[in-house]
């Protein structure tokens, strides 16, 4: 079956219509490594959500964002805002789509540590595949695109709802997101929502974790216990623990930490911090 009609049979499944004639093809195992690139576990990792920049010398994986071209012979993970709103696309799913906006387009609610970010609203089944259907394009660009994985972010939204979303609300989106991703041949990554790795890992079937500021907020090994080495740490200059030395020597850290500046601006740019543990001795 060609990539065209995989995708045009998963889109009419999504939308919850009528399978057409010929969308035979059956759905990729949730959670099976079955077409995919297998994840470089351990490998060096940077984040280059401010902009694409070449990677550092020994990098195995990167993490881009969607509008961003993958790093070839690089594990390339593509990032997607699949919770709220990206700050360029605000506006049009204020005037496209304000039904799956929480709190409408007269009162939408905004990630307050993100005032250009509006939550999208999950609470409800028919929402959450309209919202689906929309993200999985940007999954598919990522797909096309020749990245290896997508990162979901924001997964965690349901905390700043006021009370409005629940996890299952969010955990029931995601859902349809890994099936949309594994059904592409990409793997999926967790992003943060620390405390519920084990039950995503099961339920969801999240192939890796990517997170952020596990050291800093002291929860590290509930990512590796879950994933092992399969966890993509960042944390952000100016707010560590202790030093950077004192995080990549913990019994918990995640092979794959990275220490980067809070704007993630490219290489050139004033403010760039990059920093990898060293490899361990012996």
């Amino acid at each position: 079956m060609s990539l065209r009609l995989m995708r045009s049979c998963w889109s009419v499944a999504l939308l919850g219509a009528v399978v057409l004639a010929g969308c035979t093809a059956a759905p990729r195992v949730v959670g099976s490594d079955a077409g995919r690139t297998t994840f470089p576990a351990g490998g060096q990792v940077d984040y280059q959500l401010g902009e694409a920049y070449p990677v550092p010398n020994g990098t195995a994986i990167v993490v881009r964002d969607s509008t961003a071209e993958p790093e070839p012979g690089v594990y390339s993970i593509c990032y997607v805002n699949g919770f709220q709103s990206q700050p360029g696309e605000t506006s049009t799913w204020l005037a496209d789509h304000s039904e799956l906006v929480l709190g409408g387009a007269e009162i939408p609610v905004i990630d307050a540590n993100w005032p250009d970010e509006i939550i999208f609203d999950t609470s409800t089944e028919a929402k959450r595949v309209a919202i689906a259907a929309i993200i999985q394009q940007t999954i598919e660009r990522c797909a096309t695109g020749g990245f290896d994985a997508v990162e979901i972010d924001n997964l965690d939204s349901f905390s700043r709802s006021g009370g409005e979303l629940s996890a299952e609300d969010n955990i029931a989106l995601v859902t349809l997101f890994a099936e949309a991703a594994h059904h592409l041949g990409l793997a999926i990554g967790q992003k943060n929502t620390a405390e519920l790795s084990v039950r995503l890992r099961d339920e969801v079937g999240f192939d890796f974790a990517v997170a952020e500021e596990c050291d800093r907020f002291d929860e590290c090994g509930l990512y590796t216990d879950a994933y092992g080495g399969n966890v993509i740490d960042i944390e952000y200059s100016g707010d560590l623990r202790d030093t950077f030395a004192q995080a990549c020597a913990r019994a918990d850290t995640p092979p794959s930490m990275v220490l980067r500046d809070r704007n993630l601006v490219a290489e050139a740019a004033a403010g760039y911090v990059f920093e990898v543990c060293a490899p361990a001795s012996g």
